[in-house]
């Protein structure tokens, strides 16, 4: 496993990142969410398959949501992250 896997050639909405991803740009982040919003593959299996926390992938989604694809930079997340949570204690409260 690389610690900087380059993406795969055609890289775009239709390919997967590599199963060894472990530096997780926007790009990638948004093609795994399109995967799993189009049912090609299921969150229990993204997290399997890259090493990722169900809690993860659904504060991309969130963010994506939220903020579009820049909200998948990793400086935007810690930036939103406060406001994604205020979202879901709303939903839990009610």
């Amino acid at each position: 496993m690389s610690f900087m896997s380059p993406p795969p050639q055609g890289f775009g909405c239709d390919a997967l990142p590599p199963d060894d991803t472990v530096r997780w740009v926007p790009s990638r982040k948004a093609a795994v969410l399109k995967a799993i919003e189009s049912g090609a593959i299921s969150i229990e299996s993204a997290c399997r398959r890259w090493r990722l926390s169900v809690e993860e992938i659904e504060l991309w989604q969130r963010a994506m949501a939220k903020a579009g694809p820049p909200g998948l930079r990793v400086t935007r997340v810690q930036i939103y992250r406060p406001l994604f949570e205020k979202d879901d204690e709303k939903v839990n409260s009610s």
